[in-house]
């Protein structure tokens, strides 16, 4: 999927935050792998993990300059999170109407202070509830194909933010509070929230096309089969199953936090197809997850 090249921006939405030690955790292989499920899970309380130790910088945000156009954010990955911002905002807007609310969404480079605590980059992409937050270093796109093996294509860069949105949805309308926190397996509530922000991913791409901007130019071209394509094979990616077949050698959904390659990429097509009223994964079975 593909910015309209004569969209505009209707103001910056992403700020940048430069080096910062953050979390300081030992790199690759599973730890990374279990820092990035656990990060995923609505970014609670980071700041403990993998017996990190947490340290203390001055960390000020700046605004993403130069980012105009939609042809911008073709060119240029951190215009290209600035307009999904915006695309994303102005399709919840549509959707909650008042009940929305802006989150704030912060590029980071190898780590960063947050309200859950501090993390470093191996955390991949997360959405903290205490501050309303998305965080995200770029550089996950890279991991994303080389050790993930996905084809990391820019819709699939912008499935993994609108999932993030997904969490925040969540958050302002009550649904977060309600799941019980913590726990894992197949059917718990870890799996559901996942599997719905993964759905409201999919409703948004679904109708990305016909979210205009200010001056009514629609943000984004219309999807291509291709495309979609694209957006499924990093949900496959990043699956339990198999991510834990790849650092372990074997599969256990009682450990699930995010559920399967095959449900991350049916509850993407459900939200795509079937739009935000299709997203209910607290109201269905185990089986029907």
């Amino acid at each position: 999927m593909t910015f309209n090249p004569n969209a505009r921006s209707g103001g910056s939405r992403v700020s940048r935050r430069g080096r910062n030690t953050g979390l300081a955790v030992g790199g690759g292989g599973l730890g990374a792998i279990v820092l990035f499920l656990i990060a995923q899970f609505t970014g609670f309380d980071l700041s403990g993990l993998a017996g990190g130790t947490e340290t203390t910088t001055q960390q000020q945000g700046t605004a993403i300059e130069q980012c105009e156009t939609g042809a911008d954010a073709n060119a240029n990955v951190e215009c290209r999170m600035d307009f999904t911002a915006q695309a994303l905002d102005s399709y919840w807007e549509r959707e909650l109407g008042q009940q929305y609310t802006l989150p704030e969404f912060v590029l980071f480079t190898q780590g960063v202070n947050t309200a859950c605590g501090a993390a470093s980059s191996a955390v991949g992409p997360f959405y903290c509830p205490s501050d309303e937050t998305v965080y995200l270093d770029v550089s996950f796109y890279d991991e994303l194909r080389t050790r993930f093996g996905a084809q990391g294509g820019s819709l699939s860069q912008m499935y993994v933010v609108a999932h993030e949105w997904g969490h925040h949805i969540q958050n302002i309308t009550g649904i977060m509070a309600q799941a019980q926190r913590g726990d894992t397996g197949a059917g718990s509530d870890a799996v559901r929230l996942e599997l719905q922000a993964d759905c409201f991913a999919g409703a948004w791409v679904g109708e990305a096309s016909t979210v205009p901007d200010e001056s009514g130019t629609p943000f984004l071209e219309p999807v291509t089969r291709e495309q979609v394509a694209d957006a499924l094979n990093a949900a496959q990616a990043i699956g339990d199953d198999r991510l834990q077949q790849r650092s372990q050698g074997q599969v256990n959904p009682d450990t699930w936090t995010h559920g399967s390659s095959e449900q991350r990429q049916r509850w993407f097509t459900e939200g795509y197809e079937g739009g935000t009223g299709a997203c209910d994964t607290f109201a269905v079975s185990e089986r029907e997850l």
